[in-house]
C-alpha cells in the first residue's frame, strides 16, 4: 500500500512524503484485528492512544528516550494476551479479513446469544445506564438556567 501525505516535521516544517509497506500494511491490519478480539476495549483504547504517542517519539528521534522506554513498555504489557491466527484475502491493493481464533479470545458466544440464558442479565443494566446518565441530566438541568447553552428540551418523564 503506498501512502502519499504531507508531514508536520519535527522543527515546524511541512514535507510531502510517499511511503510503501504492503507486507507491513498486511501485519497491521491482521494484528490490529486480533487484538480486538484478544484485549479487553479500555485497554485497547489506551494502547491505541500509546501507539500514536510511539510514533511520534520514533519519527522525534526519541528511540532511547525515557519516555519512549515508558511506552514501548506499556505497549509490550499490552501485547501478553494477544495471540491467534487470522486469515486474510489480498485483492486489488486491499487486506481483507476473512477469519479469525484466539485461544485467549475474550468473545464469549455464550454470554452474548440471544438464544442461550447466560450469566448476563439485561435488568442489570440498569443501575449502570442511570448512572451514566447523570452527567446528561446535570446538563439538561443547567441548560435550562443557562441561555448560553443549547435548549435540550424536556425529557418525556418530566410533568
Amino acid at each position: 500500500r503506498r501512502v502519499h501525505g504531507v508531514e508536520n516535521r519535527f522543527i515546524g516544517m511541512k514535507s510531502r512524503g510517499v511511503y510503501e509497506t504492503p507486507a507491513g500494511t498486511v501485519l497491521y491490519h491482521a494484528h490490529t484485528d486480533i487484538e480486538t478480539l484478544c484485549m479487553d476495549k479500555q485497554v485497547l483504547r489506551i494502547k491505541q492512544n500509546l501507539g500514536q504517542t510511539f510514533v511520534d517519539q520514533v519519527y522525534n528521534g526519541y528511540w532511547f528516550s525515557p519516555e519512549g522506554e515508558f511506552v514501548r513498555h506499556c505497549i509490550n504489557k499490552t501485547q501478553e494476551v494477544v495471540e491467534g491466527t487470522v486469515i486474510v484475502k489480498l485483492y486489488k491493493g486491499g487486506v481483507h479479513i476473512l477469519s479469525r481464533e484466539s485461544p485467549l479470545s475474550l468473545y464469549n458466544p455464550e454470554l452474548v446469544s440471544m438464544d442461550v440464558k447466560g450469566d448476563y442479565n439485561p435488568a442489570d443494566a440498569n443501575g449502570f445506564i442511570k448512572v451514566n446518565a447523570l452527567r446528561l441530566r446535570e446538563y439538561c438541568r443547567m441548560s435550562s438556567k443557562c441561555p448560553e447553552l443549547p435548549k435540550l428540551g424536556k425529557r418525556p418523564t418530566d410533568n
